[in-house]
C-alpha cells in the first residue's frame, strides 16, 4: 500500500539528513508544500532552527511572468521558504530515492483578504473572512486556477495534491482563536459560510432568492444558535434552520461554483503537466462542506481528478462515498495525522491503514514528517514496515 508524507520546504532544507530519514519511514513518495497559508511549524530535528514561522500565504518558488500586471497574484515567502525554497527541497527529497508530488493550498489566504477585502466571503451579518476567498468571484477563480496550474507542475513532480480547492467559511484555525464558544454544529456552519459578496447575491438571485431577504432568514434561524440551542446535524439540519427552498437553492448556487471551478484548475494543471502527471484533490464527501477538504460529489469528482485524498485521523467513513462509485484505477487515499501532539495516533496506524483498505482506500497518507517527534516516527516506521 503506497504510502506519502507530507513534507514542507524548511523541515529538508539546510538538513543534510531530512531526505534519508524520511525515505526510511518506509514511505515511497513525499509530498512537498509549494504553495502554502501562514503558519507556526515547530522544526524538532533540523540542525539550524526548531520554529518556522511562515508569516503569510505565499508560494515557495519564484512565480513566474503569467502574473506581472495582475492585481491578484501570488506572495513570495520571506525568509522562512527563500529563493526556490521547494525546487531544493524536491531535490534533496528525489536524490534520497522519494517520489515527489507537489502540495498546492488554494482557497486559503489571508494576506489575499486583507490587502484585497472585496476578494473575501462576507457573511449573512456582514463580516469578511479574509482567511477565505470568495470563489465565486471571476477574478479570484482566474487566480486561483493560475496558481494551481503554477504551483503544481513544479520542476520533477510526478503529481500533485490541491487542497482548499472549494469554498472556505468560518471554521479556521487561528491565531488566539476564541471561536468556540457556541457550538454551531454542521448547520451553524454553513449559515455562517454562506457568503452574501455582491457576486454571490447575484448568483442568488439567478437561482429565485432575494438576496437582503436570505440574509434575513440566516441571521433569524442563527438565532437559535446564539442563545445555546443545538441544531440538527448534516444536511437535515441545514433544511430545518433555512427552509428546504432556501437551501437546495443556496446549494444550487455553491455546488455550481465549486464544481465548475475544481473542473477548470484541474483542467489547467493537465494542460501545463507532463504525461502521466497525477491530479488528486483533497475532499470531503458532502459538497455543502467548506475548509481544507473541498466539499465535492463523490461521482463527480472521481470524473475530473484521478483521486482524492480523504480525512480519517476521527475515522475512516468518509471513504465509503467514494468507494461505492467504483475508482477504476483511481486513487483513494486515507489521510492519517501521525502527530500525536495533534490529536494523531501513530501507534494505531497499522491498524487504522488495515480499516482504511477495507474500506477501499489504494494509498496513505501521513500527516506530517516534518512536524512528528521521534517517538511518532518510531512507530510510523514500524506500522510501515508491517504493510
Amino acid at each position: 500500500m503506497k504510502a506519502s508524507a507530507f513534507v514542507y520546504p524548511w523541515d529538508v532544507n539546510g538538513d543534510p539528513e531530512a531526505g534519508e530519514r524520511i525515505a526510511g519511514l518506509g514511505v515511497r513518495q513525499a509530498t512537498l508544500a509549494s504553495a502554502y497559508h501562514s503558519t507556526r511549524a515547530l522544526t524538532p530535528r533540523h540542525p539550524r532552527h526548531r520554529v518556522v514561522t511562515a508569516e503569510h500565504a505565499a508560494v515557495l518558488y519564484p512565480p513566474d511572468s503569467r502574473w506581472r500586471g495582475r492585481e491578484l497574484r501570488p506572495y513570495a515567502a520571506g525568509d522562512w521558504a527563500p529563493g526556490d525554497a521547494y525546487g531544493e527541497a524536491a531535490a534533496s527529497l528525489a536524490d534520497a530515492g522519494l517520489e515527489v508530488h507537489t502540495w498546492v493550498v488554494l482557497a486559503h489566504n489571508s494576506r489575499l483578504g486583507a490587502e484585497h477585502p472585496d476578494t473575501s466571503v462576507v457573511n449573512a451579518y456582514g463580516d469578511r473572512y479574509p482567511w477565505a476567498p470568495c470563489i465565486a468571484q471571476p477574478a479570484t477563480r482566474a487566480y486561483l486556477v493560475d496558481l494551481a496550474a503554477e504551483a503544481a507542475v513544479r520542476p520533477g513532480a510526478h503529481g500533485t495534491e490541491l487542497e482548499s480547492l472549494g469554498w472556505y467559511g468560518l471554521a479556521h484555525l487561528h491565531a488566539h482563536d476564541k471561536t468556540g464558544g457556541v457550538p454551531l454544529g454542521d448547520a451553524g456552519q454553513y449559515l455562517m459560510s454562506l457568503c452574501f459578496c455582491p457576486t454571490c447575491r447575484e448568483g442568488y438571485g439567478e437561482q429565485g432568492l432575494d438576496a437582503e431577504e436570505l440574509a434575513a432568514v440566516v441571521r433569524a434561524a442563527l438565532e437559535p444558535a446564539w442563545q445555546g440551542a443545538p441544531s440538527d446535524g448534516g444536511w437535515a439540519g441545514v433544511e430545518k434552520l433555512l427552509g428546504e427552498a432556501n437551501a437546495t437553492a443556496t446549494r444550487a448556487w455553491r455546488d455550481d461554483r465549486a464544481r465548475t471551478l475544481q473542473e477548470t484548475a484541474v483542467a489547467a494543471v493537465r494542460a501545463a503537466a507532463p504525461a502521466d502527471f497525477q491530479v488528486l484533490l483533497h475532499a470531503a464527501p458532502e459538497s455543502y462542506h467548506c475548509g481544507a477538504n473541498a466539499g465535492v460529489d463523490p461521482a463527480h469528482i472521481l470524473s475530473v481528478a484521478d483521486g482524492v485524498v480523504v480525512p480519517c485521523t476521527g475515522g475512516a467513513g468518509l471513504l465509503t462515498p467514494f468507494a461505492e462509485q467504483g475508482l477504476d484505477g483511481g486513487v483513494l487515499a486515507a489521510n492519517f495525522t501521525v502527530v500525536s501532539g495533534m490529536g494523531g495516533h501513530p501507534g494505531a496506524l497499522a491498524a487504522d491503514a488495515a480499516r482504511a483498505r477495507g474500506l477501499g482506500a489504494t494509498e496513505l497518507r501521513l500527516y506530517h514528517a516534518g512536524l512528528a517527534s521521534d517517538g511518532d516516527l518510531a512507530e510510523v516506521r514500524s506500522a510501515l514496515a508491517g504493510l
